[in-house]
């Protein structure tokens, strides 16, 4: 069918998405015309919000509208412990699970030399100037079980080597190669709480 160019834009819009096809972006765009108008302002809104409010929090690299996140500003949390995750929405999946009261460490990728990502490129300074500063006590690596994350993992411990801190890894229950976001609470729970030390420098 030859869509009207503004139903053709939006169609290519939401295609953007991902795991959005063409079929699926055609549904989405024409249930959109159906939509209450008040909707369509809320939509319209949020998404430029998305662009022009949401930032990196300044300690943990998570996402945030402020200068530091709700999480980071949480005094009833255990400001003695954090769990390095690869990106943001890795936060959002501990904290669904709800079994987690540390703190959190957005890196924005792993160490994989054959990409071209070294540890320079993702947060790790930031992450040890925090460990340091903060006097953690315990760093909870929490990134999937591939070649990168181990890297990551191993050469976070190297960093962390004759410090008074234990470094531990979510157990592996999680399946080697598996996306964070695609595991269920219930494993990624047992994970947290199995976690193996890796390195225990007291």
């Amino acid at each position: 069918m030859n869509y009207p160019t503004t139903i053709k834009n939006l169609i290519e819009c939401y295609k953007k998405l991902p795991g959005i096809g063409e079929k699926t972006a055609e549904r989405y765009a024409l249930a959109t015309i159906e939509l209450e108008e008040e909707i369509i302002e809320l939509f319209s809104k949020s998404l430029k919000n998305i662009k022009t409010k949401i930032r990196r929090c300044n300690k943990c690299n998570n996402l945030s509208e402020n200068e530091l996140c709700d999480i980071c500003c949480d005094s009833s949390r255990d400001s003695k412990m954090i769990c390095v995750v690869e990106q943001p929405k890795n936060v959002i999946l501990f904290e669904k699970v709800g079994s987690y009261n540390g703190k959190y460490h957005v890196l924005d990728g792993l160490i994989s030399p054959l990409d071209g990502i070294n540890p320079e490129q993702i947060k790790l300074n930031l992450l040890i100037k925090r460990i340091k500063e903060e006097k953690i006590k315990e760093v909870i690596i929490a990134v999937k079980p591939s070649i990168e994350g181990e890297t990551t993992a191993l050469y976070i411990k190297k960093l962390l080597e004759g410090l008074d801190i234990t470094v531990s890894k979510i157990a592996h229950g999680v399946p080697i190669g598996a996306e964070m976001e695609y595991i269920d609470s219930l494993t990624l729970e047992m994970a947290l709480e199995d976690r193996k030390t890796i390195s225990n420098n007291t």
